[in-house]
């Protein structure tokens, strides 16, 4: 691992870390998101079937995944990449892409995408929830889903020599499934082979994040270059909260943007909005957790681009980093958040 060692891989290839810049941590730019379509009520069955229109775009940003539509971001490629032109302009520098397979990874797209626009791009390797493991994916060993692992960082993935830069986001449920224990338990020994960064999609349950930390501890990875996943719709409570921030993994608030009534995959959870994640950010902050916090949107469907009427990939650096400076979170401190720790996470060690 002497040629990844100290160094960034995005899919044009290895890079300086120096040359981040402002990253956001967990970020869709092709997918398909079927697995997790939630049919409507009755009487709104109609709607899962229509095209996006101006006079469905409410309906939509609070039944985002009861559009057949909605759920096909590879779709929108053009759309994506005029979104990372004006991300790159506004200060951005790189994306991590968290698609997985199960969940429609194209590569090939995410070269293309890097190379048209010149935001580093950097993709994840793994495997998504339990609801998209093949059949022959569940036969597997934990030795073989490792190796999977190692070789599409190290040869590349889905039939290219496009290599991804991380594992992750791995997929989890809530109880944990017997396949997504293995892919864990994968994860970590690839972890320990390639001494990458991971990325963990927790479970709905605010147990779920201590789980997946105890299973990977167990199994040998490094907790330091693990980033736990959409906390903002997982943890709650603030003594909870602190208790797995003393875990030691990065805590990832990365639903920046969504903001809706009940939340499709949990009606018992009430999504916050960004005021409250950005008091959030100020609490961790002022408990010492500075060097510990990476932030995203999580941008997943099509009503969240800006085609649709949506916030788009730039919404934290346009909108959110000068509601951050007002609610008392220092400039150092946004640097730390958006440029040194993403820094820190995605070098290999």
């Amino acid at each position: 691992m002497s040629s990844l060692s100290g160094k960034v891989q995005t899919v044009l290839g290895p890079i300086d870390p120096d040359q981040l810049g402002y990253t956001l941590t967990h970020e869709h730019l092709t997918m398909t998101f079927n697995c997790c379509y939630c049919p409507p009520a009755p009487h709104q069955m109609a709607l899962s079937e229509e095209p996006i229109a101006m006079k469905n775009l409410f309906w939509l940003k609070q039944n985002p995944y009861s559009s057949k539509e909605n759920l096909l971001l590879n779709q929108e490629m053009e759309a994506v990449k005029d979104e990372l032109l004006f991300f790159k302009s506004v200060g951005g520098g790189s994306i991590v892409e968290n698609t997985t397979t199960g969940i429609s990874r194209d590569v090939r797209a995410l070269k293309k995408l890097a190379e048209e626009t010149r935001v580093n791009i950097i993709s994840g390797a793994g495997f998504y929830v339990d609801a998209t493991h093949s059949p022959e994916m569940r036969a597997m060993s934990v030795e073989q889903l490792t190796e999977v692992l190692v070789n599409e960082v190290l040869q590349g993935a889905d039939g290219t020599n496009i290599k991804c830069g991380i594992i992750g986001e791995i997929g989890c449920s809530w109880p944990l499934t017997e396949s997504e224990k293995k892919v864990l338990r994968a994860t970590a020994e690839a972890q320990i082979q390639l001494g990458c960064p991971v990325n963990i999609h927790p479970g709905r349950d605010s147990d779920c994040p201590f789980e997946i930390i105890r299973i990977l501890l167990e199994s040998g990875a490094d907790v330091s270059k693990i980033v736990m996943s959409h906390l903002d719709r997982t943890i709650f409570d603030e003594k909870k909260l602190l208790e797995f921030a003393e875990l030691g993994s990065y805590l990832e608030y990365d639903l920046f943007g969504t903001e809706m009534l009940n939340y499709q995959f949990n009606i018992a959870v009430d999504m916050p909005s960004d005021n409250e994640r950005i008091k959030t950010l100020r609490f961790l902050v002022d408990e010492g957790y500075e060097d510990r916090i990476v932030i995203a949107h999580d941008i997943h469907t099509k009503n969240r681009l800006v085609k649709y009427g949506g916030h788009g990939y730039s919404h934290i650096l346009t909108n959110i980093v000068p509601k951050m400076l007002l609610r008392g979170i220092s400039q150092n401190i946004i640097d730390k958040i958006l440029l040194e720790n993403p820094k820190r996470w995605l070098t290999f060690k």
